[in-house]
């Protein structure tokens, strides 16, 4: 949809001949910017309440770089994950105000105000090695706007450690769990809440966790009814899964 089309789309709600309803579903369908080895999506925030993330791996500097003036252009906070610290030294050199998160691989511009949703996500690990993939996932829930809170190296092979941080876990609108190895934390911990639980297995383990397949399949075999489960290392997908349940639930008012 090119800028003629737009206008004349309000022209002809102007004249009363299109419904208010007719011109907002137009303008959700707005297009994509394409810059040649890419089509960025321009309007994603319109549907989907958060602008198109840039995944990092497999792109060049030069083409993140490019993609992140078309974000940022449109006044838009900006997320990129899976980048090196070549990827964000080509972006800083552009955006000063970019932010690298060493553990979570990502790079941040913010560029909006805006208050925290009033409920928590929790995010909680298995242990020490699990905490980048739960980076990944607290970059990601903090710049969608969300308050976040983080419980590290309290798995199931030291239980009490978990226990003891039992409150915390009832203050949450929603829990991330990100755990390797078998990843038997994310059942445990949906049997002891009333609110959504995602689990995140990782790729951390011995051999026969195989790269995270042992985790995943524990996950998704969980007893706890309460659980459901993104892919391996995913922690940005189960961020965005919490925003916009956290989203839900704190315009519902729930345990939050």
């Amino acid at each position: 949809m090119d800028i003629d089309i737009i206008k004349q789309l309000l022209e002809d709600y102007k004249a009363g001949n299109v419904a208010l309803n007719t011109v907002l579903e137009k303008i959700k369908e707005l297009p994509y910017k394409d810059i040649g080895f890419a089509k960025v999506d321009s309007h994603r925030k319109i549907r989907c309440g958060f602008p198109e993330v840039i995944f990092c791996m497999g792109k060049t500097p030069y083409q993140v770089v490019k993609i992140v003036e078309q974000i940022v252009a449109g006044k838009n906070d900006m997320l990129a994950t899976r980048a090196n610290r070549d990827v964000y030294e080509a972006v800083s050199q552009k955006y000063p105000n970019a932010v690298y998160h060493e553990q979570a691989k990502t790079i941040t511009i913010r560029q909006t105000q805006r208050e925290p949703q009033k409920g928590l996500i929790l995010i909680i690990t298995a242990g020490t090695s699990d905490i980048p993939v739960a980076e990944e996932a607290k970059v990601t829930a903090e710049i969608m706007g969300n308050n976040v809170q983080a419980l590290y190296d309290v798995g199931v092979a030291g239980i009490h450690r978990l226990m003891k941080n039992h409150g915390e876990l009832l203050k949450a609108n929603v829990i991330i769990v990100v755990a390797g190895m078998e990843g038997a934390l994310a059942s445990v911990v949906g049997g002891l809440v009333d609110c959504p639980v995602i689990g995140v297995p990782t790729s951390i383990g011995y051999g026969a966790s195989f790269q995270g397949i042992a985790p995943l399949l524990s996950m998704l075999n969980s007893c706890s009814a309460g659980v459901s489960v993104v892919n391996i290392d995913n922690g940005f997908g189960a961020a965005y899964v919490a925003s916009l349940i956290n989203r839900t639930r704190s315009v519902e008012g729930g345990c939050g």
